[in-house]
């Protein structure tokens, strides 16, 4: 007798885990339903609604209706305005087949890139990528994210102050070490096809040295950097407003160094899920300044751009 409960006890088990197995399929399964129709996330919540908790449908329902709101606050920040805690809502985003809350935040934000003025109430366009992103998927839509951020960050009187400081200067100095050295010398070849003349400071060599000395009050300094600014960056910097020269810091952080020294600043979004920062919405920011001085006289510079034969 003892045997055959023994028995009958394993059986039940194995039974009890085959039907969890299943569930967890077919859980697995309707997850890669809304994948591969392209939902947005909303739609997709919408569609599973019935299913959560009712804890977890106080999550959807805010989500759903404070989209532009959710895709920017943390686990914490959102739990508190849907009422609820922050374990729920990471269950939440489990529950829905994310891995965790970040990657239900990156669904949240691409959904509202894509609505029109960002208004919830209008219809959506469809998603660039499926939820299940590759990487090479993903770097792609955060470059995407990243010239929104850059263009959303960027105010018009910013811009125009700093079209107006180059158009202006009597000289220019551009600093850009390591990484960013290409795009000052790119920076610097857009002015120089309007005839605008720029220096470069790109390493600690004698030339460049020398090129700092030079500094001062009819100076236009742009400085670029990423994340923690080079040395000599940050030191051609500090020599620009020593000696009064006008200032530009063209940073992906706003609390740099370089960015508090600048007179002023513009501001670009770097954020990428790769071993690198990313520089698209750098490489956009600098061609759209460029064209800003271009558009200040088109009819000047034209005969020049033609002669170049670019158009």
């Amino acid at each position: 007798m003892a045997i055959e409960q023994t028995t009958r006890k394993e059986r039940g088990l194995a039974a009890s885990k085959t039907g969890a197995a299943m569930k967890r399929s077919s859980t697995t399964t309707a997850n890669r339903g809304p994948t591969a129709k392209h939902q947005t996330l909303s739609d997709y919540i919408a569609s599973r609604f019935d299913e959560f908790s009712k804890s977890q449908k106080d999550v959807a329902q805010y989500i759903v209706d404070h989209l532009e709101e959710a895709a920017f606050q943390t686990a914490e920040e959102l739990a508190r305005h849907a009422n609820t805690s922050s374990s729920t809502v990471v269950r939440f985003a489990q529950a829905l087949g994310f891995e965790g809350f970040p990657e239900l935040q990156h669904a949240a934000r691409e959904e509202y890139r894509r609505r029109p003025n960002g208004s919830a109430q209008v219809e959506t366009v469809a998603p660039l990528f499926a939820l299940d992103q590759n990487e090479f998927e993903t770097a792609l839509a955060a470059d995407h994210v990243n010239v929104e951020e850059t263009a959303r960050k960027v105010s018009r009187t910013q811009v125009e102050a700093a079209i107006e400081s180059i158009v202006s200067a009597k000289r220019i100095l551009i600093a850009g070490c390591d990484q960013m050295a290409f795009f000052a010398s790119y920076l610097r070849h857009l002015l120089h096809l309007l005839d605008i003349r720029a220096e470069i400071v790109a390493s600690p060599s004698q030339e460049g040295l020398s090129r700092i000395a030079r500094i001062d009050e009819d100076f236009l300094v742009i400085c670029l950097s990423a994340g923690r600014p080079n040395a000599l960056v940050l030191r051609t910097m500090k020599v620009a407003r020593h000696r009064k020269a006008a200032t530009l810091a063209i940073t992906d952080a706003t609390l740099s160094e370089v960015a508090k020294l600048a007179e002023r600043k513009l501001y670009y979004s770097s954020n990428s899920p790769a071993y690198v920062r990313s520089h698209t919405a750098l490489l956009s920011l600098i061609q759209a300044l460029a064209y800003g001085v271009y558009a200040r006289d088109a009819a000047q510079y034209d005969n020049r751009i033609k002669a170049f034969k670019l158009k």
